[in-house]
């Protein structure tokens, strides 16, 4: 250990008893010149990155004993109280109650919720605020919403979540320490220290890669036929796909299009036959075997022509719409949960996706999920904002909990954008604010 004051250095020993004023195990005098303490050498050899940072930090800083006195004049009592009280300032104020790992509809949802119960939630997202849902041009079954585009949705809830209170990061979670009661969020701009952890990174549809598809996603090229089937309504549409969701999803298809021709790669559907059966016998929809999607192309109004090749034969075929008009491909290649972040961390079932027990509780204490990610039979956007509103209301009592077990409070909402904005309005005599819900 050592000891310093201006630019003198000298080792002291570590204690071996309380001692008294000028005692060899904390300090000592040597003409007129003082030596302070530096940190004790036991809080030093903590293993957590976090503990190290602190206690480094701290250990610069003379205790706050006496004015008149150096530190050797404290009882061992004394300094472990005034250290104790730097730690849990320090801790307080660098600590969230929460910490929302995806900014899709259910992390806004759960930031709204937190961030209104008055509790210190950040929101952290690696690529734009609002998920898939924003490449959706048209969003039209969302409850007690007209019609609207998804960043426009997406938008919407996040300055909801942000007028109550809720904190904004952009930056890529990269690993989660989840022991203890303060759990630590590893991120690319530095680690946060948290309560509880809310992963809702989502999951994508698979892409197979065709010409044209990154290109017109959402424009043509869709990956929901509950989301986005009716915009086909009297059109002729293509199904990749030849497992469970192709089969279904192309016989739901056929309440909107025209016509439904099913792309299938291997020389039959791999699904359950009886499933298979009701593609197969619907007089609006055209199987073909031993095919692939290579490419679309676009023309005014929408997709005009497909590329499909024949893998028995490698021949390709241009394909185009009986009427000559537009189209649509639905893709239903299965989806990817983006949990590579919890894989060791939580449990995971045999896709990838995370379980959670009834209140979205992962196997992990603390840690819950929400949205496409998670063990569920639909993935939409009123699903994802339901999940994000549970699993907030379960972490509201877990950081309460958590916050009364260790006596520590994050520097919490005082007051929503909502409530400043009445309140300015009663002092001024005007009306108050739009909008506001008790």
């Amino acid at each position: 250990m050592r000891a310093s004051q201006g630019t003198q250095t000298a080792a002291i020993s570590a204690p071996s008893d309380e001692g008294a004023p000028g005692g060899a195990g904390w300090g000592r005098e040597t003409g007129r010149e003082s030596f302070r303490l530096s940190l004790p050498q036991s809080a030093a050899r903590s293993r957590t990155r976090y503990a190290r940072s602190l206690l480094a930090r701290l250990s610069a800083r003379t205790l706050p004993t006496n004015s008149s006195a150096v530190c050797f004049t404290a009882t061992s009592r004394q300094r472990g109280l005034s250290y104790k009280e730097l730690f849990m300032t320090e801790t307080q104020d660098n600590l969230y109650d929460v910490v929302v790992i995806g900014g899709g509809p259910a992390g806004l949802t759960a930031g709204l919720y937190l961030a209104r119960a008055r509790y210190r939630v950040l929101i952290l997202e690696k690529d734009d605020f609002g998920g898939q849902i924003t490449i959706t041009n048209e969003v039209v079954n969302y409850p007690g919403v007209g019609r609207t585009t998804g960043r426009a949705l997406t938008q919407t809830m996040r300055q909801q979540a942000q007028d109550f209170g809720a904190e904004f990061l952009s930056a890529e979670a990269t690993g989660l320490d989840v022991d203890g009661d303060i759990k630590t969020v590893h991120t690319s701009r530095g680690d946060l220290k948290t309560f509880g952890i809310l992963i809702a990174t989502g999951a994508s549809p698979r892409k197979l890669g065709f010409e044209g598809e990154a290109e017109y996603a959402g424009r043509g090229v869709a990956y929901c036929a509950t989301c986005d089937g009716e915009f086909f309504t009297g059109k002729e549409v293509l199904v990749v796909g030849g497992g469970f969701a192709a089969a279904e999803e192309s016989v739901f298809l056929t309440k909107y299009a025209s016509k439904v021709t099913v792309l299938v790669r291997e020389p039959d559907f791999t699904c359950d036959a009886a499933v298979a059966a009701e593609a197969k016998n619907n007089p609006k929809i055209d199987v073909r075997y031993n095919v692939e999607l290579k490419g679309v192309t676009a023309g005014q109004g929408g997709l005009r022509e497909a590329t499909i090749l024949d893998r028995a034969t490698g021949e390709t075929e241009t394909w185009k719409p009986a009427d000559g008009g537009t189209f649509g491909v639905f893709v239903f290649a299965g989806y990817v949960p983006a949990t590579q972040l919890v894989r060791g961390v939580v449990e995971l079932d045999d896709h990838g996706y995370v379980v959670t027990h009834d209140y979205l509780e992962t196997s992990v204490p603390g840690v819950y999920a929400a949205g496409d990610l998670r063990v569920k039979n639909l993935r939409q956007v009123v699903t994802a904002t339901a999940d994000g509103a549970i699993a907030a209301v379960e972490l509201e009592r877990y950081a309460k909990s958590m916050s009364e077990k260790t006596g520590l409070v994050p520097p919490r909402p005082t007051a929503s954008a909502y409530e400043q904005a009445e309140a300015s309005a009663a002092a001024s005599g005007a009306a108050a604010a739009p909008g506001t819900s008790p």
